[in-house]
């Protein structure tokens, strides 16, 4: 039976601001016990997880170099915190055009050229975000994480310059691919 792979599409900041987001997300669990989210790195969803057949992966690289190629670099900002009650807590991200240009873009050409759409997508407006707890956060310990890290300063002006593919192995996500983003 041919195999099928669960992947997603995202942009991923810097290393050491991903590294700085991975402690936070390191305190969440050690505090709170939300441990979900160390199952990827940092990143902000551009399309959420999909299936598809190993087989087709070749396809999948080759229209993301494609997109990518005519993509600009995104300037991105992280700017304090927010939260989606009751489980998720996150890095908020300030709506610049870019990126709000970039989500609905690469999910149109997905589903023109690949098939592949999220139907949770389609009625819910992008709300791009960096996940430090969600899932299995309780009730009880999101409202007092909330507390913690809600008044927090926290920005990071950066650009991305890469489109990334990541792939489940079965326990996490693991980057499986890097597009230039290399549009002038």
């Amino acid at each position: 039976m041919p195999e099928l792979n669960l992947y997603f599409i995202a942009l991923l900041p810097p290393l050491e601001i991903r590294q700085d987001i991975t402690q936070l997300k390191e305190y969440a669990r050690d505090t709170y016990g939300s441990q979900a989210a160390l199952k990827s790195p940092p990143h902000i969803t551009l399309q959420p997880p999909f299936k598809l057949l190993e087989a087709n992966i070749p396809l999948l690289k080759q229209r993301l170099t494609e997109f990518a190629g005519k993509t600009a670099p995104i300037e991105i900002e992280l700017s304090g915190f927010a939260a989606f009650p009751p489980r998720v807590v996150f890095v908020d991200v300030v709506h610049t055009p870019g990126l709000m240009a970039v989500q609905p873009a690469l999910t149109a050409y997905l589903k023109e050229t690949l098939g592949i759409e999220d139907d949770r997508s389609r009625h819910r407006q992008f709300h791009p975000h960096v996940t430090i707890a969600f899932r299995d956060l309780q009730r009880h310990q999101f409202k007092k994480l909330w507390a913690d890290v809600r008044d927090r300063s926290l920005y990071y002006p950066f650009t991305v310059f890469d489109l990334t593919l990541l792939q489940h192995d079965g326990r996490r996500w693991n980057v499986e691919a890097e597009f230039p983003l290399s549009a002038s």
